[in-house]
């Protein structure tokens, strides 16, 4: 403390004598935990009311009590950096492995192990329970989802009308992958259908641009696991254009931001009465986001030696991801 503070302290103690306060110490309750033994109070006589003398200190704090909050690493080098730079010996990492919201968070101030004490003229054991932490220090990443990824996955499953489906695959065009030789052989018989390549998905857009107004002739699937869709004019009888309509196609893109991109084999699904409905279905897009964070975890275990647990860590009053 500066001698501008200790000025200041010792004028606030005079006062309080010369006003009759006085500093009573509390007795803490028999098997207490977590607290000191006794407490001072800083009592009234006038009207009996009594404040605390920890407030008062608090007040002209230079630095906090402890290291509270919530930091959060952009990248997975800066959490491994911070979590080493602040870990202890009772650290540990957990990890959320939610697909479409993956995250690790490490608690600096996590509470201590429990440890076995041999009872001393035999085999057996006794817990003896670690001391209890605040747990409200952490640092916080988050797996910085693509917005390519993050793109197709708000999309999945969602019904789209006629333009819109073709609005979408122009604008996703170069996400979508030629299929390997192997690819088409594994994934043609695994889900079924006909794959497509990105220039018959190209084609199948405008076309479908093309009929946004007009009415289904016809639904045809053919033996190759294709669909057959004929359009018919409003104004022309029985005459109408024929569109090819593939069932399966890869994508390739990064699920992770400037990660590694992955291949992901897609299904495409359509419902027709007077208007067409669309829709796509991502083949298992958790399993390409699990086996990312598990190897991440991996790493970053090997990194800090701590402990680490998948799933979220117990709710702190003054913490927040």
């Amino acid at each position: 403390m500066d001698q501008l503070s200790e000025t200041a302290v010792n004028a606030v103690a005079a006062l309080a004598r010369e006003k009759g306060f006085q500093i009573v110490s509390v007795t803490a309750p028999s098997g207490a935990k977590g607290v000191p033994t006794s407490i001072p109070l800083l009592l009234n006589p006038k009207d009996g009311t009594a404040v605390s003398v920890k407030g008062q200190f608090d007040s002209w704090r230079d630095t906090p009590e402890r290291k509270t909050g919530t930091a959060k690493a952009t990248t997975l080098d800066s959490f491994i950096e911070l979590t080493e730079r602040h870990m202890t010996g009772h650290s540990v990492i957990f990890a959320d492995t939610n697909w479409q919201k993956p995250s690790f968070t490490a608690v600096i101030d996590y509470h201590q192990k429990n440890t076995e004490n041999s009872v001393a003229g035999g085999t057996d054991t006794l817990a003896a329970l670690g001391s209890p932490d605040n747990g409200r220090h952490r640092i916080h990443y988050p797996f910085p989802l693509s917005e390519e990824w993050q793109a197709w996955v708000a999309g999945n499953k969602k019904p789209m009308n006629q333009v819109d489906f073709a609005e979408f695959i122009e604008d996703r065009i170069g996400e979508l992958a030629a299929p390997h030789e192997d690819e088409i052989t594994f994934w043609e018989a695994k889900l079924g259908g006909k794959m497509a390549y990105p220039n018959e998905l190209q084609l199948l857009s405008r076309g479908l641009k093309i009929h946004a107004q007009t009415k289904v002739s016809n639904i045809v699937t053919l033996s190759s696991g294709e669909g057959e869709i004929s359009f018919e004019e409003e104004h022309r009888d029985m005459k109408g254009d024929k569109l090819i309509i593939p069932s399966l196609f890869i994508i390739q893109l990064p699920p992770f931001f400037q990660g590694e991109p992955t291949r992901v084999p897609v299904r495409l699904r359509y419902r027709a009465k007077e208007g067409i409905t669309w829709f796509y279905q991502l083949y298992r897009p958790d399993q390409y986001i699990t086996e990312q964070v598990m190897r991440d975890l991996a790493r970053a275990e090997s990194a800090t030696g701590l402990p680490t647990y998948q799933g979220t860590p117990e709710m702190s009053g003054s913490s927040s991801m």
